[in-house]
């Protein structure tokens, strides 16, 4: 790969990253705590403060020590991310939720296209870390589709459109909205 496109990748991912997260946080934004904390009814079903939790468990095993451990931390206990502690409050996952994306960020920020090729291991499987990166962003995508599934379904005919509203695709201004998105994530990606 050459320097031009592994940077122009990594600059990428990095909008991507930024992308779900702050599409994430304006769900989050308009929930009331009970909300937040409230599951589906099957109790297969995950609240999203569950997801928030297991979200940020998972940023902060996968992209600590990056090249030097297994991205599978013995430190990290998955199942206990899908249990929520009585009193555990809004504050406290929101806070381990920004710790992990500024461990996603200062890992991915600190390579170079050459990284891209280097060898890491997960659960004692070697990736590229390339490969490696693909993976937790689309599971990152996964997740932030559950939240916002979940957070419009909650709030229903009071949900705020985090896109283009229903019956204004064709509308001039549609476009506007979405360059808009987009100039916003290159925005993030420059802080």
């Amino acid at each position: 790969m050459s320097d031009d496109v592994g940077r122009i990748y990594l600059d990428e991912v990095q909008r991507q990253f930024r992308g779900n997260k702050r599409q994430a946080e304006a769900a989050l934004a308009q929930l009331t705590d009970e909300e937040f904390f409230r599951a589906p009814g099957d109790p297969e079903s995950n609240s999203i403060a569950v997801i928030v939790k297991h979200l940020a468990g998972n940023m902060r095993s996968r992209f600590t020590d990056f090249f030097t451990t297994d991205l599978e931390k013995p430190w990290r206990h998955r199942d206990q991310e899908f249990e929520m502690a009585a009193g555990a409050t809004r504050p406290q996952l929101m806070q381990a939720w920004e710790a992990g994306w500024k461990t996603v960020f200062e890992a991915v920020g600190a390579l170079a296209p050459a990284d891209l090729a280097r060898t890491v291991t997960v659960r004692g499987e070697s990736y590229t870390a390339l490969q490696a990166i693909n993976r937790q962003l689309a599971h990152y995508a996964h997740h932030i589709g559950q939240i916002l599934f979940w957070a419009k379904h909650m709030k229903g005919a009071a949900w705020k459109t985090l896109s283009i509203p229903r019956g204004m695709s064709e509308t001039p201004g549609a476009l506007a909205a979405e360059k808009r998105w987009a100039k916003s994530d290159d925005k993030e990606a420059q802080k």
